[in-house]
């Protein structure tokens, strides 16, 4: 009996020790985790601020009648079907430190250095948006530069369809790229310098092949809005981003239905549901980078946006450059 008592007083003294050194060690690990964290907490402080204070400035900015900025002139430029790439500082990004690193191995990883091959001599564009009509169903909204839209996949807010002249306003990218797009039978070359279109010179065909593409464009963005909201893709952006870079930094992306870029894979989606570019296969816009957009697909077969015979990309656009660096 007194063997036993005293095997129970020793195990029960070592489960006292032990969960005494499990209770030092989990506050050891709490304060170094703590510490750790700490300077990551300030820059997400920082950037959020940073985010509000822009928004408000955007907001309130004051605006005189029939007098336009730069981002005007810009937005004049564009029409549905158009795509922009973004330039964008990692540091900046105000959705959390998973979007921030998602946008630093975008760069890191899904970027490649300048080989001559690029419609565009410098930038490490890893975001990209499609331009669609406004949702405004005013009369003549269809023809008016304030109701564009730019769809795009974001890690704050899923999908999300925001005023393209707010977009520009509020981004701190260190570029932004316009790739203009033609249909067949459209000489939008001219207009893309002038911002003028002149719709009388278009063949019937033509106009109806950028009737279709509007149309099409529409129920891409309304399906596409709905169906964020309904899966909350705003809790996945993040993470599909992280690991769509390392699926490609690994070679494993042609296994897993992830996609490489998820911004670059809704737009893709877009332009093939229009009717612009053309799909090879299933995963063909899971596998585009966009990179890829960079590259003309007449001439290029890999690592490029095929469109369909007769749309082309014009020659890129840069709607900002504040940094070369």
């Amino acid at each position: 009996m007194k063997k036993m008592a005293s095997q129970r007083r020793f195990f029960q003294q070592f489960i006292t020790n032990l969960s005494k050194r499990r209770t030092k060690l989990a506050l050891q690990l709490s304060a170094s985790a703590a510490v750790a964290s700490m300077p990551i907490m300030y820059w997400s402080h920082n950037a959020r601020k940073e985010r509000a204070e822009r928004e408000h400035e955007v907001a309130t900015r004051i605006r005189i009648p029939s007098v336009q900025t730069i981002d005007d002139l810009m937005v004049e430029k564009c029409q549905p079907g158009d795509v922009i790439l973004f330039d964008r500082r990692s540091e900046c990004c105000a959705a959390g430190f998973s979007a921030a690193l998602g946008c630093l191995l975008g760069k890191t990883i899904l970027c490649d250095e300048e080989d001559g091959t690029r419609s565009v001599e410098r930038g490490s564009y890893e975001h990209c948006g499609v331009v669609v009509p406004g949702l405004s169903d005013a009369q003549g909204a269809q023809h008016d530069s304030s109701n564009l839209c730019l769809l795009e996949a974001t890690s704050g807010n899923g999908i999300v369809c925001r005023p393209l002249l707010t977009r520009l306003e509020m981004s701190r990218s260190r570029s932004v790229m316009l790739l203009p797009l033609s249909c067949p039978g459209e000489h939008r070359q001219q207009d893309v310098i002038t911002g003028l279109e002149d719709e009388s010179e278009l063949s019937e065909n033509t106009k109806f092949l950028k009737k279709t593409m509007n149309d099409e464009l529409i129920k891409f963005r309304d399906k596409w809005l709905t169906d964020s909201q309904s899966q909350g893709y705003e809790n996945q952006h993040s993470y599909l981003s992280i690991m769509g870079a390392f699926l490609y930094l690994t070679n494993l992306y042609p296994t897993f239905p992830i996609p490489v870029s998820p911004s670059a894979w809704l737009v893709v989606s877009a332009l093939q549901e229009c009717g612009a570019a053309m799909k090879l296969n299933e995963k063909q816009a899971q596998q585009t980078r966009v990179e890829d957009f960079t590259r003309d697909g007449r001439f290029f077969e890999k690592n490029s946006v095929r469109l369909r015979p007769g749309w082309k990309f014009m020659s890129p656009v840069a709607m900002r450059e504040t940094s070369v660096s």
